[in-house]
């Protein structure tokens, strides 16, 4: 058996910038990269025709273009990812795996699992910080615990990065180290048991005019104002480090949100448990109305409440929604209706192209008041001056909702003054207030 090193992509499919990559072609020879279609997470999507599988495939078949290239190709495999290195173990003499570290419950536990294996077999297996400008412990208080409000982590963020040299690296110079081999088969997307989405992806580029005037434009949804890198930053094919020198630079506003990420990213790391309990304990103790047909209104944008009906219907037709509209629909559902916001962040978690579990869960619990540094849980967003301060010419909302105006539009399904006082009633009593 030939002695290979492999590289396993997972959540940073991209050449350029990709630091486990960098250090498996500086340190090894003959490196073959890896992705496996982890069929624990494929099995559990509902929709076969998921716009997400469908570009990760695609970036799959980039890779293997680009590897061309250097007369090598990528390995790829479909099954739970274990399995898969215990026969891969069969058919090559691995020496070492590279890959870049993921900081979620599933990933973790998966890495470990693989690890293990790979340590029984005296394979060493070496991971890098890489979807991150700072990870695990790095930002701490002076007590050396993670912080749970996002202000002083976000001071003490900026402290680290302007300290510190952030660097993209290159893998020119080193295309010996590419495991020389003819074009490995691609499966298909069929193959892989999904078809194509009719849901467009955004492109990958780094809009700096619109960076530049996004503190101004970023909070009205009928405006071009948002960059649309998330799933680009979700699955790597955009490096954090390039998007923060290149980009982030420009506005302090835009450059706030990757640190959001990066904050949410460090809670959940800390707090496992956030991924189906409130991050503050006693707001689990809140009775959630969680009425079905109500959540099926709200599913599919016919709650009568114009900014959050065409939140909803934008998002499914295009697997997008705006920020802003995203507050709003989460604290409507949350709130005016008392819906369990575990049920709104898995409908999010459906549909979202960005989807990213950290920042899915820390938003929704931010809107439900249960989360770290939320909003408190008697600031009830009102929808209808939302639409007045944010869509005032409604220009967005007559975008998705094509009835609106007419008769066929439905009434309000609930009176905002009312769900007011419910929610605080609730609340109150559950929080011992």
């Amino acid at each position: 058996m030939e002695k290979i090193t492999l590289f396993w992509f997972r959540r940073d499919l991209r050449m350029e910038d990709n630091m486990g990559l960098y250090y498996a072609y500086e340190n090894e020879e003959k490196v073959l990269p890896l992705f496996i279609f982890d069929s624990d997470i494929l099995n559990k999507l509902e929709d076969k025709a998921d716009a997400r599988v469908q570009f990760i495939h695609e970036r799959i078949r980039i890779l293997h273009e680009e590897l061309r290239k250097y007369n090598s190709s990528i390995l790829v495999r479909k099954g739970n990812p274990l399995e898969v290195f215990q026969s891969l173990s069969r058919e090559f003499e691995i020496k070492n795996v590279y890959t870049n570290r993921d900081y979620e419950p599933y990933a973790r536990k998966r890495d470990q699992e693989v690890e293990s294996f790979l340590k029984e077999k005296n394979i060493p297996f070496y991971d890098f910080k890489d979807q991150v400008i700072h990870e695990k412990k790095e930002i701490t208080t002076e007590k050396g615990e993670f912080y749970k409000v996002f202000t002083p982590y976000s001071r003490m963020w900026l402290k680290k990065f302007k300290a510190s040299k952030v660097d993209t690296v290159s893998l020119d110079g080193r295309k010996n180290s590419f495991y020389q081999t003819k074009p490995l088969p691609l499966p298909s997307l069929e193959e892989i048991g999904f078809q194509k989405s009719h849901i467009e992806i955004p492109p990958l580029d780094i809009n700096k005019p619109l960076i530049k005037k996004y503190d101004k434009t970023r909070n009205y949804p009928s405006l071009n104002g948002t960059s649309r890198l998330g799933i680009h930053l979700r699955f790597g094919t955009i490096s954090i480090r390039k998007l923060v020198l290149e980009a982030a630079q420009l506005n302090e506003t835009y450059l706030n949100e990757l640190i959001w990420r990066e904050f949410y990213m460090m809670i959940l790391y800390h707090n496992p448990q956030v991924v189906d309990k409130a991050f503050k304990s006693q707001y689990d103790q809140i009775p959630w109305r969680n009425k079905e047909e109500e959540f099926e209104l709200w599913c599919r944008g016919e709650t009568g409440y114009p900014m959050v009906d065409a939140g909803m219907r934008e998002l499914n037709q295009t697997g997008y929604m705006h920020n802003r509209v995203r507050m709003v629909t989460a604290s409507f559902l949350t709130k005016h209706l008392l819906i369990d916001w575990r049920w709104g962040e898995a409908y999010f978690a459906k549909k979202l192209l960005d989807f990213e579990l950290s920042s899915n869960n820390g938003g929704w619990q931010w809107a439900a008041g249960t989360g770290t540094d939320a909003q408190p849980y008697f600031r009830i967003f009102n929808p209808e001056s939302q639409l007045n301060k944010f869509d005032k010419e409604e220009k967005y909302v007559k975008k998705w909702i094509p009835e609106y105006g007419t008769e066929k539009y439905p009434k309000p399904m609930v009176d905002h003054k009312t769900a007011r006082e419910r929610a605080l009633k609730i609340y109150k009593e559950a929080l011992g207030k």
